[in-house]
């Protein structure tokens, strides 16, 4: 039996449950990346910089900055940061030339690595016996609720 979509105004009062967990969510995961930040020297921006360009290749610094929902100004010191400490260059951009690629160094994929296996160890101790179709339903929500929030100008 499948269960009927709810409707607008009980989903509204839904997602607001979702909403109240996952600010505090978001602010406490950044905290644990500053605690565990003199391990590696990575702050949580610098991490979010490092892991994009892990998982997409080289990007400019508009597109790091729309990918992620923040400010160029902010990438842009996110990447300074970074570059400062080896972990990323700068090269040319082949598609247009005033806005160089930010691409990772052998250095920052041995940082990038390092953090994320350090995460990935602590998010094996959540408990609560979860589903996969737990995961992929939360997944789904969130998704949905990101996507209603695609027009949002972060600068």
């Amino acid at each position: 039996m499948t269960e009927k979509p709810l409707p607008p105004d009980e989903l509204a009062s839904r997602l607001t449950e979702v909403f109240d967990l996952v600010g505090p969510l978001y602010r406490r995961v950044q905290r644990k990346v500053e605690q565990a930040a003199p391990l590696e020297g990575v702050s949580a921006g610098v991490r979010a910089v490092l892991d994009l360009l892990r998982a997409r290749g080289p990007m400019t610094v508009p597109q790091m900055g729309r990918a992620q929902s923040l400010s160029r100004q902010f990438v842009q010191r996110m990447v300074h940061d970074a570059e400062s400490r080896g972990w990323v260059e700068t090269v040319p951009n082949p598609a247009h030339r005033r806005s160089s690629l930010v691409r990772l160094t052998d250095g920052g994929r041995t940082v990038i690595a390092a953090v994320t296996t350090r995460e990935h160890a602590l998010l094996r101790q959540v408990g609560g016996d979860l589903t996969d179709a737990q995961v992929t339903a939360c997944v789904h929500v969130l998704g949905r609720m990101l996507a209603l929030f695609d027009d949002v100008d972060v600068d």
